[in-house]
């Protein structure tokens, strides 16, 4: 991760990113893996089980308040949890003190010639069952030693591995004091990342606290000055519509004055040429008269259709709009209200200045916190103790290490020469019954039979007497290790797997008789706070950090050490007070224009007059038509001078179409759109102009009196974004305490590594021991029968009994 810019995040939820706390590895792996012999672990386990199921022995809350229980209450508790164990020692004690009696009484017995003892054979025939029977027996005998072997070369390769383990370990707990300064420097040093944005806002003041208030009265107050606006542009349009009357009248005033001096000029000339002799004398066709007739009765037409020049002109009243620029009316309450973020600079410069001061100075708690926090939690001098006493105390295992290798060397002699001893029996009874089968001549006589079945027999009855010799010591030496890693790994090993042993530990009052929990109690003398061996053990399991596993809040509570300046700062930031009411959306003369602009006079215009005129026509007849229609007749007329005459008046009809009617007729076109326009402008004008005005006055009012509201709780955002920080490092800072600094691994891992040692290499080896030892020497009995029986088989009698084949 990295810092994050600056300026990337607004609002009071805007996350920081404070990176990533840096992390040593550990390299304790504490787990262990047997191979092989892991299989007979299992079957130890199992026996174990079998001997003693019953459910590890709950702590009892032991509350001064409560009677503790009678000692022979405990006894008998204690009885029937170990009950499985005690039946198996009486078993063993039994064996130990009976088998030196028996063979001692097997002894005097042989020498009284009974128990075999006696030199003479009767037959059987059996022989070959008793061969089988005696080397299965003694092929069990050899798996127990070599399980017992086995078992106890494991525990010699373990021992070598426990410098390792130890090592790794201390290393660990070096990593953990190495990198824990550095991580705490870490944390620290983050706090730049929420200063440096904490300015960055105050020096930004403007663009984040003006920008907000701005936006919110743009809600409120741009609608208003968008309905000026709009007024504003209806008086434009309104006054470029009076212009154009104005225009359009004065050219229709100017060119009815001079159509109708032409229209007359037209009409004369026409009546004089009608006046020639062609169309009324005698010898003139009768057509020709007839046309000469229509044309003087249609001469009435060539007059004007419309008269403007009664029209009045409207800008004599309505000259304002001459004189004043519409499009600036709205202009000034816009730039007022964008100029928001400008006044919220101006207005909280000297107090952001002197917050700033604040920010460096005066919250001394929260910028002094590099200093602060390793006084108030000596971290660098308790590690430095702590580094000193993980040296010495790894050089104090490393002068036991060679005691320890000279320990366990009379302790593989030790269990070697048990084996040996086991190993002996074994190979008296292997050669016994080899050279007893080898040698024997089953048609020899027992008196007669040969020196290696002699030999095999004189073996066997070896074998047996070492076994009286040395069983009942084994036995006695499989009951102790049986006993005691029986109950180690019921009473230990298997409650700390299963967390059972925790739950003792932690057993109310059990340590203290004062005390709930005892670390705790040790610890901060408050043993009702909840740190119990198992929480701090799983915590530490999780890799979390020490600070959480050991409730060191309890010491120096980072919570309480930060948030002492929240309440300065929420003060300093509460102090910003900013005034708009110099915002103006709209001046007096504004105002006033639009008053006027509803008082000019639209509603009073007689518009259907200048309708009424626009809708007639320019020429009572359409020039065009009339000329054509001359034309028609005059080609009909003979020629002459009288026709040419007629078609002159034509083409000058023609003429004055062309440059009166059609600029004319133009004129009306954009005086009828105008005055459209003007009529449906002056409908309901001033309730239309009132309700802007009202407009404006609400959205003035807002600004000025109510906005209040709006600022303080666009400050109080803003406070809470700048505050936010601080909130957003401290939790950071304390979730980084709990989870990533100074993570407590090594010491779970510890305390693994001593079960490891513990159970794994020397208890699991022991146990795996006695049992394979245990098995041999049981098995021995019944081969000390067996040899008894066989060895008369083999042994040269000095009698025999006769009988037919």
């Amino acid at each position: 991760g990295g810092a994050l810019p600056s300026g990337a995040a607004h609002g009071p939820d805007a996350a920081l990113d404070f990176g990533y706390v840096p992390a040593g590895l550990y390299e304790t792996l504490a787990h262990y893996e047997p191979g092989p012999i892991g299989i007979l672990f299992h079957m130890v386990h199992t026996f174990l089980h079998a001997v003693q199921p019953n459910a590890f022995p709950q702590g009892k809350n032991t509350s001064p308040t409560r009677c503790p229980p009678e000692n022979i209450v405990l006894t008998l508790q204690a009885i029937y949890y170990e009950i499985g164990f005690l039946v198996c020692a009486a078993v063993g004690l039994l064996f130990t003190v009976l088998l030196p009696l028996v063979g001692l009484f097997f002894c005097l017995c042989r020498c009284c010639d009974n128990c075999g003892g006696e030199m003479h054979q009767r037959q059987r025939k059996n022989a070959d069952c008793r061969r089988g029977l005696l080397g299965t027996l003694l092929f069990s005998t050899s798996i127990g030693v070599l399980c017992a072997y086995a078992a106890n070369q494991n525990l010699s390769s373990q021992v070598k591995n426990i410098r390792r383990l130890v090592n790794s370990n201390m290393r660990d707990l070096h990593t953990f004091a190495n990198d824990t300064p550095m991580q705490i420097d870490y944390l620290i040093s983050q706090y730049a990342t929420a200063k440096k944005k904490v300015i960055y806002d105050l020096n930004h003041i403007g663009p984040l606290l003006g920008g907000r208030i701005h936006d919110q009265l743009d809600k409120e107050v741009h609608p208003a000055l968008d309905r000026v606006l709009n007024m504003a542009g209806a008086m434009r349009e309104t006054k470029e519509a009076l212009e154009n009357v104005s225009v359009s009248l004065e050219v229709l005033q100017e060119g009815t004055g001079k159509l109708n001096f032409n229209l007359s000029l037209v009409r004369a000339g026409i009546n004089r040429t009608l006046s020639d002799p062609g169309c009324h004398d005698e010898k003139s066709d009768a057509t020709t008269a007839q046309l000469c007739r229509n044309i003087r009765q249609s001469l009435s037409q060539l007059h004007i259709g419309a008269n403007f020049t009664r029209l009045p002109c409207l800008l004599r009243n309505l000259s304002v709009f001459f004189f004043y620029d519409s499009v600036l009316l709205p202009s000034q309450g816009y730039s007022s209200l964008n100029d928001t973020p400008h006044m919220v600079i101006e207005q909280t410069r000297s107090v952001v200045e002197s917050d700033l001061c604040y920010l460096y100075y005066g919250l001394y708690d929260f910028l002094t916190f590099p200093a602060a926090f390793p006084k108030a939690f000596p971290v660098q001098s308790t590690l430095s103790n702590f580094t000193i006493l993980i040296s010495h105390t790894h050089a104090k295992i490393e002068d036991y290490y060679p005691e320890i290798d000279k320990m366990d060397f009379y302790r593989w002699i030790g269990c070697i020469g048990l084996c040996c001893v086991v190993v002996l029996v074994l190979a008296f009874n292997y050669l016994g019954l080899l050279c007893g089968t080898l040698g024997y001549d089953k048609h020899a006589s027992p008196t007669t039979r040969g020196c290696i079945s002699n030999t095999g027999g004189t073996m066997l009855m070896a074998g047996v007497g070492f076994s009286f010799i040395f069983s009942w010591v084994l036995m006695g030496l499989v009951t102790v290790l049986f006993l005691a890693g029986g109950n180690m790994e019921k009473l230990g090993c298997e409650p700390f797997r299963t967390r059972e042993l925790f739950k003792v530990v932690d057993t109310p009052y059990l340590v203290h008789p004062e005390w709930k929990n005892f670390i705790p109690g040790y610890m901060y003398n408050d043993s009702d706070l909840e740190l119990t061996a198992e929480s701090l053990y799983s915590t530490c399991k999780e890799n979390k950090g020490i600070y959480l596993a050991m409730r060191l809040d309890k010491v120096f509570n980072i919570s309480s050490f930060m948030n002492t300046t929240l309440v300065s700062t929420h003060t300093s930031l509460d102090s910003v007070k900013i005034d708009l009411r110099g915002i103006i959306l709209l001046e007096a003369e504004g105002k006033q224009n639009l008053l006027d602009f509803s008082e000019a006079g639209l509603a009073e215009i007689n518009y259907a007059d200048y309708l009424e005129e626009v809708n007639k026509g320019v020429t009572v007849v359409d020039l065009l038509s009339y000329a054509r229609e001359l034309e028609a007749q005059t080609d009909l007329m003979p020629r002459g001078a009288l026709q040419t005459a007629l078609k002159g008046h034509s083409g000058t009809l023609r003429q004055i179409h062309s440059q009166q009617i059609t600029p004319m007729e133009q004129a009306m076109s954009a005086l009828n759109q105008s005055m459209r326009f003007l009529e449906r402008t002056a409908s309901d004008l001033p309730n239309k102009v009132l309700a802007v005005l009202e407009a404006i006055e609400a959205a003035q009012y807002l600004i000025s009196r109510n906005a209040t509201h709006l600022i303080n709780q666009e400050s109080g955002k803003y406070t809470a974004t700048i505050v936010g920080y601080f909130h957003q490092y401290i939790e950071w800072v304390k979730t980084s305490l709990a989870m990533e600094v100074a993570p407590c691994k090594p010491f779970s891992n510890m305390v693994d590594t001593a079960e490891i040692i513990a159970c794994s290499f020397l208890v699991d080896s022991m146990n795996t021991f006695w049992m394979g030892l245990g098995c041999s020497t049981l098995f021995l009995l019944p081969s000390i029968v067996l040899a008894v029986r066989l060895s008369k088989h083999y042994r040269r009698m000095d009698t025999e009994d006769v009988y037919d084949e």
